[in-house]
């Protein structure tokens, strides 16, 4: 993992929604549609990141879902200043903190998750962003989702891509040493054969992590960033409704 997943700015709104339980996890909840809702899964900064809070109101407001950002790294939090500050973002070990919060120990709660949502709700997406998509891809493959949005993923494996079953999109930014090249090449050629709604969004300019932790002040990110939000909403509003 490079030094962009630790890399980026704080949003300064403040975040309207509640924070309850989903099964044993803390979670932060905004909206109150009955029918359909939305699963985020976070990126480093965990559950409390404001950035990723406020996206859970856009997107409960816009896309007319209940969504939930529950706590994948049980209490563990990084605080935001060690995005922008450089000796706090020097000391945050990432690689050590992936070997506490890897695929093995994180998807069991993941999984559990989805499927809570899906036995209370007639639809449900999922989006991730950087270490949140690869889950959302493995829910996408067991079908424990019925829409998928994946923001500049990483640790993101071939055969993830292979297995897609639901609808599937992805936010690729220009420039992205987790979601390389060949990665994106691959899923550009893979996904279009296996039967299921696709979209790719192109974002030039910008770097991985900007859909959550783009610069609001700079325009070119936040251009991007906004892109980013609307094309996440749009594609919740065509198959979760």
């Amino acid at each position: 993992m490079s030094e962009c997943c630790k890399s980026g700015f704080k949003w300064d709104a403040q975040p309207t929604g509640t924070t309850t339980k989903l099964g044993d996890l803390p979670v932060y909840v905004a909206g109150d549609n009955k029918s359909a809702a939305i699963l985020i899964i976070h990126d480093l900064f965990g559950w409390t990141l404001p950035n990723v809070r406020l996206l859970a109101d856009h997107f409960a407001k816009e896309a007319n879902a209940t969504v939930y950002l529950p706590d994948f790294y049980e209490g563990e939090v990084v605080e935001p200043d060690a995005m922008s500050n450089p000796e706090k973002r020097a000391a945050f070990d990432v690689m050590a903190f992936l070997g506490r919060h890897n695929k093995d120990k994180r998807y069991p709660a993941i999984v559990a998750a989805a499927k809570q949502l899906k036995s209370q709700y007639k639809k449900v997406g999922a989006v991730g962003y950087c270490w949140g998509a690869w889950a959302v891809f493995k829910l996408a493959g067991e079908s424990l989702i019925d829409a998928a949005s994946a923001a500049h993923p990483s640790l993101v494996e071939k055969s993830e891509i292979d297995g897609l079953k639901v609808p599937t999109q992805i936010l690729a930014p220009e420039t992205d040493p987790q979601f390389t090249p060949e990665l994106k090449e691959y899923s550009n050629k893979v996904i279009p054969t296996l039967n299921i709604p696709y979209e790719y969004v192109y974002f030039p300019g910008v770097v991985h992590g900007f859909a959550v932790r783009g610069d609001p002040k700079e325009p070119t990110q936040k251009a991007a960033l906004e892109r980013a939000k609307r094309s996440t909403v749009n594609w919740f509003n065509e198959w979760l409704h």
